[in-house]
């Protein structure tokens, strides 16, 4: 399992780094031997609680947890253990999902779903607009303009659709498709 430790505005002691090492690694018993399982957990501190946010990824599935506490341990420790009781709450669909080589972030089948006694959501509405190419700041612009949580346009820069979306803590954050 490769794990990747981060620092936002905080430096990150060896103690700090081995103690969320070996708590990550704690989620690769939940897997088989052969799946690519990496991590990575940038921590932060903010207005005086200390910020976690671990994300694992398993094979393409993306697993993640955040803890904001007033302890750096307290917040790998329930970050971590969101992460498990993630996987066991879904342990079923990730087994089978993971055992064909389906990503969760493909859509089932509702028929699927059904047979594997899953509940689908329904899509009840479809939206359609024109994307026109505009920059980052721009669509951001535009999103707050709007009065949404996140807003789809085309990079000027770089001809993809992107997401552009506010973040808990007010900033904003960009999705670029990254094509395998």
């Amino acid at each position: 399992m490769q794990i990747v430790v981060y620092g936002k505005n905080l430096e990150i002691t060896p103690a700090l780094r081995s103690y969320a090492e070996k708590k990550v690694s704690k989620v690769e018993r939940f897997f088989e031997e052969n799946l690519e399982i990496s991590a990575e957990v940038t921590m932060s501190v903010q207005k005086e609680l200390d910020i976690v946010e671990t994300t694992v990824q398993v094979d393409g599935v993306l697993l993640r947890g955040e803890s904001r506490t007033e302890d750096m341990y307290a917040s790998i420790d329930e970050s971590v253990d969101k992460i498990e009781r993630q996987i066991k709450k879904y342990k079923t669909r990730l087994h089978k999902r993971l055992q064909d080589g389906v990503k969760l972030s493909k859509i089932v089948s509702e028929d699927k779903a059904v047979a594997n006694g899953m509940e689908m959501p329904k899509i009840v509405r479809t939206k359609r607009f024109a994307i026109k190419p505009m920059s980052v700041e721009e669509a951001a612009m535009q999103m707050d303009l709007l009065g949404h949580d996140f807003f789809v346009f085309a990079n000027a820069l770089s001809g993809e659709v992107n997401v552009v979306y506010r973040r808990r803590d007010g900033n904003y954050g960009l999705i670029e498709p990254e094509f395998e």
